[in-house]
């Protein structure tokens, strides 16, 4: 009965006879409606609990209704046959269910003709599933799930049940024990720290974004993104609640639209137990974080910046999950998303538990998730957290922690399978979306195409270029001309990859400082210098993404549990910071030179980067047949006559520096330009960017 409650509870014939056998642990009497009449069913001999009742005409499923313990009543649910066909259960086993979110977890919807809710989860390895929920009294004991046979699926539909009905799964396992979880594809949850899952519909969104995502197919890298980092809880937080998915909508694209960023990247916004993960624990990986408001809430957020033309993208966890006892971990009573063997199944740096690549459930779990938001939440790209992770079988372990292959090499094969699969199907389903990977290690390939034994991302952030780049600009001036490298060596890989100039969240946090605390010497050169950081980001080849905070020089490092420090741009070098950041992002739109040829060496060419006793670089940035010169002094001199040796020049005029009078700068520019046969001569402005729009004579 464990495994088939359908066989033996709801409306049977035997022997020409109908007969409905009810289930009732918490009851002595029991009514059920019967064609429009109010009926008493009588117990079952030798079977306690179980009550009996003949009709004494022939009846149909949907002819008799039973009341459950909150007196809902409704059709049983035990007279009706499976809602999930066998192809559903096919295509899961094998791992390539990509709209498995239409059919695990709980869907409002009408069934055999009756409106409720279908209910189903997986869980191969346990001994019975029961739903328990509001509607039942959270008795397990109420409402056992029928096993859908080898899949591992279990299956209840629920007729009458509505939206925002909370329930969760009673599995016990075969040792006999009871594990109370919540559902693994549920699309809501209760607020934290309650863990309930909640019936939501995603269906029911009336989009207006379609001329966005019509265009958004036929985008290509080849155009500007610039990426503002944001995280919801503590972008603009006012006292200890939570910001609103709507009013931030509104906030955050006017915001974006003023500073011309092109997309907000939002940390994670799936379902998570601690707010001081910052999201990165996940335990819904389809569900949005009710702190923020409601899936609708979420929907018309993505909506509304669509409709402004700003895109969303999504921090996407796959490399680890909490091991929080409601949620995936032991979800059946055995290591069913994780590996059983804590050498590949937990993960050394964060204590949670490590995915199983290789079973292909797992795989197509994390898949559908991925797709999931792509389809129901219409967002525009994944940037997938902690890659490097994914790809070694070593990654944060010691000698004799971790299994290698059998051939002894440490790079974990299926995860690499995973990845390949996943950016594949998105690619094919979706077109014009990012896959972006944080990725750290030297890896090669992330961003190749999988037919050329690539990973098949769109992007990969360059973290060696931020942290060179980081500790050049951390270094006193007086000792930046020893560190010249640091300056010049992401040249000799930038273009390797599709890589991403990134300024992240990760930079901020744990005592590290704010971007603007890191940069040496008084304030005014702490200033000079983040301008010349930022410029120097836009300048350098690659897409952009910058946390939030940043742009405005916040002192204090970032604090998830409280807002920005906006209150800071009532001072001028705030206020000409933020303004910097607001024209650098909407130079580099106008300027085909800065992002048109992101991704190989024709977009690129030095003039010096050997000047390191001044600590000076000069390049050109080349697209659409136009020249850019930029130039980035490091020190905080002032140099009149600086000599770049540029050839051929027809003409040259300054278009940019970051030592402009409303930025907060000395003002130091470029109204003359000395131009000779083989030199140009220029004055640089201390700790500054200076950019120049250059004719070249024809060869």
């Amino acid at each position: 009965m464990a495994h088939d409650p359908h066989a033996h509870f709801g409306l049977h014939e035997e022997s020409g006879r109908q007969f409905i056998r009810l289930w009732r642990p918490d009851a002595n009497t029991v009514h059920l409606e019967v064609l429009g009449r109010i009926v008493e069913a009588v117990p079952e001999r030798n079977s306690p609990n179980h009550f009996l009742f003949f009709p004494s005409q022939k009846i149909g499923a949907q002819d008799y209704r039973i009341y459950h313990s909150s007196s809902l009543l409704a059709h049983d649910p035990y007279a009706f046959l499976p809602t999930i066909g066998e192809l559903d259960l096919f295509l899961f086993n094998k791992g390539c269910h990509y709209e498995l979110y239409n059919i695990l977890g709980a869907h409002s919807g009408v069934f055999h003709g009756v409106r409720g809710v279908r209910f189903a989860v997986w869980a191969p390895n346990a001994e019975a599933v029961s739903l328990v929920a509001d509607f039942n009294a959270w008795n397990g004991q109420m409402n056992p799930m029928r096993s859908m046979g080898a899949s591992g699926i279990w299956e209840l539909f629920v007729p009458a049940l509505q939206e925002g009905e909370k329930y969760k799964f009673e599995i016990k396992t075969r040792e006999g024990y009871l594990r109370i979880k919540s559902d693994p594809m549920a699309f809501y949850s209760e607020l934290r720290p309650a863990t309930a899952s909640i019936v939501s519909n995603v269906n029911q969104m009336s989009w207006t974004d379609s001329a966005w995502l019509s265009s958004r197919i036929h985008q290509t890298l080849n155009r500007p993104i610039q990426i503002y980092e944001v995280h919801l809880g503590s972008w603009r937080r006012e006292g200890e609640a939570f910001p609103r998915y709507r009013q931030l909508a509104l906030a955050l694209a006017e915001y974006c639209k003023e500073m011309h960023f092109t997309h907000v990247e939002l940390l994670p916004i799936m379902e998570h137990p601690l707010d001081e993960s910052w999201g990165y624990q996940v335990t819904g990986f389809y569900a949005v974080t009710s702190r923020y408001g409601t899936v609708a809430d979420f929907q018309f957020f993505v909506d509304y910046l669509h409709t402004h033309g700003i895109g969303v993208i999504l921090d996407w966890v796959p490399a680890h999950f909490p091991l929080d006892d409601y949620a995936l971990s032991r979800f059946d009573g055995t290591c069913l998303y994780e590996h059983e063997d804590p050498r590949k199944g937990i993960h050394p740096h964060w204590q949670t538990a490590i995915f199983n690549y290789g079973r292909a459930e797992v795989s197509n779990f994390l898949i559908a998730s991925a797709l999931f938001w792509f389809e129901k939440m219409h967002i525009d790209g994944l940037r997938v957290d902690a890659v490097a992770s994914l790809l070694y079988l070593d990654y944060g372990r010691k000698e004799g922690e971790w299994i290698p292959n059998l051939d002894g090499s440490r790079y974990n094969l299926e995860a690499i399978e995973f990845l390949k699969h996943l950016n594949t199907v998105v690619h094919s389903r979706f077109p014009g979306v990012l896959m972006i990977a944080e990725e750290s290690s030297s890896y090669q390939g992330i961003t190749h195409p999988v037919d050329q034994n690539g990973l098949g991302f769109d992007l990969k952030w360059n973290m060696g270029w931020m942290n060179d780049t980081l500790r050049y600009f951390a270094t006193d001036p007086l000792y930046r001309k020893f560190c010249q490298n640091d300056l010049t060596f992401s040249l000799l890989y930038a273009f390797s990859e599709k890589f991403m100039a990134v300024l992240s969240h990760d930079e901020v946090v744990h005592g590290k400082g704010s971007l603007l605390a890191k940069m040496p010497g008084p304030d005014w050169q702490k200033f000079a210098t983040l301008r010349l950081l930022y410029s120097y980001m836009i300048c350098h080849p690659g897409k952009k993404i910058l946390f939030m905070g940043g742009e405005i020089g916040q002192w204090n490092e970032w604090d998830c549990q409280r807002s920005l420090d906006w209150e800071v741009l009532q001072y001028p070098l705030h206020q000409g910071m933020r303004l910097l950041v607001r024209d650098l992002n909407q130079f580099l739109q106008e300027r085909p030179p800065l992002w048109k040829n992101d991704f190989d060496w024709q977009g690129y060419e030095w003039i010096d980067f050997s000047d390191a006793e001044r600590s000076v670089i000069a390049y050109l940035r080349k697209g659409g047949g136009d020249f850019l010169a930029c130039v980035h002094h490091c020190t905080p001199e002032v140099h009149p006559q600086y000599r770049l040796g540029l050839k051929n020049v027809k003409k040259m005029v300054e278009v940019f520096t970051t030592d402009a009078l409303e930025y907060g700068g000395s003002n130091v520019t470029n109204a003359q330009i000395q131009i000779e046969s083989d030199s140009i001569f220029i004055t640089l402005g201390p700790l500054t960017t200076a950019i120049f729009e250059v004719q070249f004579h024809d060869a």
